[in-house]
């Protein structure tokens, strides 16, 4: 089958395109946040934090261009699909995709409104009014991108990302330049334990649970533009997944300094977006409260289409009598009625069930790097998986506040990791199981 070859600058366009897939609601606001948390001990946790929301996508990526997109194939065909939509639910309409808009909400239009908190009655529950009206136009615009995923590199990449990444470069810069605060002293379990405290912080961006949906959906990309050569798309996959991974890395170091450092623009601050806010409005007046307002808004936008986008093309292969298009509605229907849940209740109840789905997900990226030196593939991944969501489960239901004190005597257990141990030495056994006996004829 012919194969197409990309340019430098389609290649280009692709990175530029994952970067701003991943830059979305949860890498702006938790950054700051924790720099501030952490203060003087910002470069542990910061490292931790780059660990999750940098070098677990990075290898995420790398192992579905690996696997060439079929990173669940060697388990059970239920288990797999059950783990798929799981992972899709959670990254797209229940979660990560209404954050999106939030956001964009919270930090790109109500310091533009007069009155951001009016509320009006609706079936017999109170809505915010501007917030309804934002999020319905927000996840309209989001649904038309969406209809056309073959124009997705070019609207994306080659359009959107570039504004965006001039405005992030003209913010990072201005965190190295302007003067900042002293740095603080650190705060909560980033005082004894920062490292583990920002890893856990990582899971918040969900990036991980994502870099399974972006590779699959690159690689479709990829074919709808001509590259059918397996080695072809694992090569651009893999370059586009450095570029993505070096953006995050600047977005992150900057907007961590920027917490750590932002002194009384952080007094009363409730979330990193309230942080940025306050110190682009100190530093740049209306103007850089447009600037950022505009940064937030693409970012959000971008990463919400790659999300909607990835959710219908994997339901859409699931049950196919669903087309594409309308499953694009669906999904960009519940992500606006999700939305009006509110910003804190939807985090509040989605961390839980990332420490849960988390660990699951680590483990899958990693066994897909050791499947050519495990003896038994297939029955290692089952094994490991399934004793990271074990672990998992326990973590989660601690993040949620019942009492799990009675696995107090595991490593990590306190700080929400309890799943890491178990699940590497059961990885160190699997490559050292005998071969399966052949049974006698």
């Amino acid at each position: 089958m012919q194969t197409t070859k990309m340019s430098l600058t389609d290649t280009l366009g692709l990175g530029f395109m994952t970067f701003a897939f991943f830059l979305g609601a949860g890498n702006l606001i938790f950054p700051p946040f924790a720099g501030m948390l952490a203060g003087e001990n910002m470069s542990f946790a910061m490292l931790g934090f780059l660990i999750t929301a940098v070098g677990m996508p990075l290898i995420g990526l790398i192992a579905v261009a690996k696997a060439n997109g079929k990173v669940m194939a060697l388990l059970p065909a239920f288990a797999a699909t059950a783990l798929a939509v799981a992972i899709y639910i959670i990254i797209g309409p229940a979660f990560a995709a209404p954050r999106t808009g939030l956001v964009a909400f919270e930090i790109g239009a109500r310091p533009f409104i007069s009155n951001p908190d009016a509320v009006m009655m609706l079936a017999g529950k109170e809505f915010n009014i501007a917030q309804l009206i934002y999020t319905l136009v927000f996840f309209s615009i989001v649904m038309f991108l969406s209809l056309f995923p073959g124009k997705l590199l070019d609207n994306v990449g080659k359009v959107l990302t570039p504004i965006l990444i001039l405005l992030l470069v003209s913010l990072a810069s201005s965190v190295i330049i302007l003067p900042g605060f002293e740095v603080n002293q650190p705060v909560g379990e980033y005082i004894n334990s920062p490292l583990t405290k920002g890893i856990i912080e990582g899971y918040n961006t969900m990036d991980t649970l994502a870099s399974l949906m972006f590779g699959m959906l690159i690689i479709d990309l990829l074919r709808k533009k001509g590259v059918n050569d397996t080695t072809d798309q694992t090569k651009y996959l893999v370059r586009a997944a450095f570029i993505a991974a070096g953006g995050l890395a600047f977005v992150y170091v900057s907007l961590f300094y920027l917490g750590a450092s932002a002194g009384d623009f952080a007094i009363g601050a409730e979330n990193g977006g309230q942080i940025l806010t306050n110190y682009v409005t100190h530093h740049f007046g209306s103007i850089g409260t447009l600037m950022l307002s505009t940064v937030v808004t693409l970012a959000c936008l971008t990463t919400a289409v790659g999300l909607v986008t990835a959710c219908a093309e994997f339901f859409n292969e699931l049950m196919p009598k669903l087309s594409y298009k309308l499953l694009v509605v669906l999904l960009s229907a519940i992500c606006a009625t999700v939305a009006n849940v509110g910003l804190s209740q939807l985090i509040s109840v989605s961390i839980p069930v990332l420490m849960t789905i988390y660990p699951v997900a680590i483990a899958l990226v990693l066994v897909t790097f050791l499947t050519e030196r495990f003896v038994r593939p297939a029955f290692s991944h089952r094994v490991i998986l399934s004793v990271a969501l074990f672990f998992g489960i326990f973590d989660g239901l601690q993040t949620a506040g019942m009492d799990m004190s009675f696995l107090d005597f595991m490593p990590l257990h306190a700080e929400g990791m309890a799943w890491l141990l178990p699940t590497a030495l059961t990885a160190m056994v699997c490559l050292f199981l005998p071969k399966k006996r052949l049974s006698a004829a």
